[in-house]
């Protein structure tokens, strides 16, 4: 038999070969150079597949496959365990796979068995078989679609950003939103994909910036963020996280315009960004998809801007992101004048 393994396990026939081979006497270093086998694997087999009456072809293949069963790990997400009950109700309160995930971190932080990835999460729910948990599941998700998208769908994967700065090095205590000047950016897309607007918003006080596009290039969002950017007073100004849209190809610039330094996203994680995916969403009342955002001027859209940042906002107790942003502003004179 021409030597040839494909495959790690012994299969059903090779079982039912050694047994019969054994029957005949035939040496172990034989059975394998007819099976197109090692030895050692040969010898194993019998010796861990063999019950007291010998060597059978079907116990062998059910000891083996109660072996295999009984090494797995259990699933996380199985529908009896504790992980499953809690992405559950998560999942009824409208919460995020990407929010579920960190927030079971942050409850099992020294149980790893109880840690499970946004993409587990979405897989366990798009697993579920065709009936009513599955679609009360899928709507429980901000777009619920009835299949899992493509995470790759409609995006140009080539590596088009020269010398990008990963969002893995911006420093830490950006995350916790306590130091502000620290912004996110992004594209809101109108009709067709033809016309857009910028948006930048700051992560402490939710401050947004709106700046109008020419078009989708890397000229018309250099222009735009930086007169935005420069706009704010240079120690509210320290850092812009972006995806990898093509449009951001001149950040080197904007850095050198701004004083900004500019980090990127993983590729297809917007939750990175999450204070500006959020705001996007605010932004769509003003602007619904399909509008034509070419027809906006300038001034509109900081119309619009000072709209949506004299709203409160339960996260700062129901004062404005103008109110916050304000006293930071004041906070940050203050600091500077004291250090002269």
């Amino acid at each position: 038999m021409p030597n040839k393994t494909s495959y790690q396990q012994l299969q059903p026939e090779e079982r039912l070969a050694i047994a019969s081979l054994r029957l005949q006497d035939v040496s172990i270093r034989a059975m394998a150079r007819m099976l197109g086998r090692s030895p050692s694997t040969v010898s194993r087999e019998l010796t861990r597949n063999s019950s007291p009456a010998g060597y059978a072809s079907v116990p062998a293949e059910a000891l083996s496959a109660a072996r295999r069963s009984a090494g797995r790990r259990p699933a996380k997400l199985c529908l009896q365990s504790v992980c499953w009950r809690v992405v559950l109700t998560l999942l009824e309160w409208k919460w995020s796979p990407q929010q579920i995930s960190g927030t079971l971190k942050r409850m099992y932080p020294t149980d790893p068995t109880q840690h499970v990835s946004h993409e587990t999460i979405y897989t366990a729910i798009y697993a579920q078989p065709r009936g009513e948990l599955r679609r009360q599941l899928i709507a429980c998700l901000r777009h619920g679609h009835s299949t899992r998208m493509s995470r790759t769908r409609g995006t140009d994967r080539r590596g088009q950003i020269p010398d990008m700065v990963s969002i893995h090095v911006r420093p830490p205590e950006i995350e916790d939103r306590l130091l502000p000047g620290h912004w996110e950016g992004d594209f809101i897309k109108g009709a067709g994909n033809q016309s857009s607007v910028g948006v930048l918003v700051e992560r402490t006080s939710r401050l947004v910036l709106l700046a109008k596009m020419e078009d989708a290039t890397a000229a018309s969002a250099l222009a735009g963020f930086s007169a935005k950017l420069n706009s704010i007073a240079a120690p509210l100004r320290q850092t812009f996280t972006y995806d990898q849209g093509k449009e951001m190809s001149r950040h080197q610039e904007l850095s050198a315009a701004t004083g900004v330094r500019v980090y990127f996203c993983d590729p297809h994680s917007p939750w990175q960004r999450g204070t500006c995916e959020n705001t996007n969403g605010l932004l769509r009342q003003y602007l619904p998809k399909g509008t034509d955002l070419s027809v906006y001027t300038q001034d509109e859209l900081d119309a619009i801007a000072d709209s949506l940042n004299s709203r409160p906002r339960a996260t700062h107790a129901f004062h404005s992101p103008f109110e916050v942003f304000t006293a930071t502003l004041a906070s940050a004179s203050q600091s500077q004048s004291a250090k002269h």
